[in-house]
């Protein structure tokens, strides 16, 4: 059983490696290996530490929490780009579960609370970006009502560039 809160600086660490190890593991074999091999968890626990202090960050980062602490991560906020179409669009920036606990409710219960909140805040519209080649994401916000809506754009990784599809759902 996992409960979803709101993060915390204590959280930092236990964030960056869910972070680091779910990078890892959900893009072996789409983001160049050399990439995922330079990620260290100290260096996003130092990245994060950065933004998490900003003062007036626009951000909201949730935590589910396990039996021995943190094992999802989520991070959403306004969409940062010019909004598809006429309704106030929030984005779901980043989600994260420890590799080992996948396919246990663990990421769509942070999804279900993230939609929550963007609705409390008068969001209409939740959108994201996904890797195409990341199939186990995109089924998986499938699932959850999104729909990809042709728009694409690069993403470059050392020497190669992956493309990313948007994907939106009303809330």
């Amino acid at each position: 059983m996992v409960y979803v809160r709101e993060m915390n600086a204590a959280d930092v660490e236990d964030v960056a490696t869910i972070r680091v190890r779910g990078w890892q593991a959900a893009y072996a074999g789409i983001v160049p290996q050399a990439y995922l091999d330079a990620m260290t968890v100290e260096g996003d626990a130092r990245q994060r530490r950065q933004w998490f202090s900003q003062p007036g960050r626009q951000l909201r980062d949730l935590v589910a929490l396990g039996d021995r602490g943190p094992v999802g991560w989520i991070c959403f906020g306004p969409w940062r780009g010019e909004a598809p179409g006429l309704r106030r669009v929030g984005e779901i920036y980043a989600l994260y579960v420890s590799p080992e606990l996948i396919g246990q409710g663990i990421g769509r219960r942070l999804l279900e609370e993230a939609h929550a909140q963007m609705q409390r805040q008068g969001f209409e519209v939740s959108a994201l970006w996904v890797l195409s080649d990341n199939r186990r994401g995109r089924r998986f916000y499938e699932r959850s009502g999104y729909q990809a809506d042709g728009v694409t754009q690069d993403d470059p990784y050392d020497e190669i560039t992956l493309t990313e599809l948007r994907y939106q759902r009303v809330l």
